[in-house]
């Protein structure tokens, strides 16, 4: 039987404002990538983040990104390897207090907006990034774009590590991203998303924006929390998933 991990950014609100449906979203998914304090969230809304995976047995993991709560962490800043590796070991260590106080267990690492894609591309950061999950547990997953510089980092630092592509956002024909300001960077219909799933997980394959199919290995598959229409979009993966006989499960699990 064929399988995939969907995985969900999630835990992004702050203080007085909350940001998606996270709870309902749980029901959806298999793993959930926390945010740790820098660009969303806060102790309380880790707590009950974390609260909320250990009752439904969902998947924990940290989602480490810049300290830019202003521009939610999407905009590129000039940080050493350093600081990479000390502003992830910090969220990592402080998502991993709730973790265990709540009696669960981090099993993966995905960092989050720019600092995910600058890492994917710079060599130096993303070793730094790696070092830093390494250095709280060997047991963790790493999870990165296919053939990124993270994914080598990880696997260098002997980590496992997830190929990871996206359920609502849509690949220019070079197999990157289209960037969320240019049109039509964001998938619009549930169905099609659903679909886009299916394909990666049965070919192998996701068609670009300019209309050609290109290959693209996924272990797991990102569905943004913040989305309008996220717990929808959800609903409508998992039924397309089930129906075509393809499990939902953690990675390594």
């Amino acid at each position: 039987m064929s399988r995939i991990d969907l995985n969900c950014d999630m835990g992004e609100g702050f203080g007085a404002y909350r940001l998606g449906r996270d709870a309902e979203l749980l029901d959806y998914v298999s793993s959930a990538n926390i945010a740790c304090g820098f660009h969303a969230g806060d102790p309380a809304t880790m707590r009950t983040t974390v609260q909320l995976c250990v009752r439904k047995g969902v998947a924990i993991g940290a989602h480490p990104g810049l300290p830019d709560l202003n521009g939610f962490g999407r905009r590129e800043m000039a940080i050493t390897p350093n600081e990479a590796y000390e502003l992830t070991l910090y969220q990592l260590g402080a998502l991993q207090a709730f973790v265990h106080a709540e009696g669960g267990r981090l099993q993966h690492v995905k960092p989050h907006g720019a600092l995910y894609h600058m890492a994917a591309k710079r060599h130096e950061l993303a070793a730094a990034i790696a070092a830093a999950t390494a250095s709280v547990s060997a047991e963790l997953t790493l999870f990165g774009p296919p053939g990124s510089e993270l994914l080598r980092a990880g696997a260098a630092a002997g980590l496992r590590t997830a190929s990871e592509a996206f359920a609502d956002r849509t690949y220019r024909r070079d197999g990157a991203l289209t960037p969320r300001g240019e049109a039509g960077a964001l998938i619009e219909s549930a169905a099609d998303a659903a679909a886009q799933v299916v394909r990666l997980v049965r070919e192998g394959k996701v068609r670009s924006l300019e209309g050609e199919d290109f290959p693209l290995h996924a272990d797991t598959i990102c569905l943004h929390g913040d989305g309008a229409h996220a717990v929808e979009f959800a609903r409508d993966i998992r039924a397309l998933l089930a129906s075509s006989g393809i499990a939902v499960l953690p990675v390594g699990s």
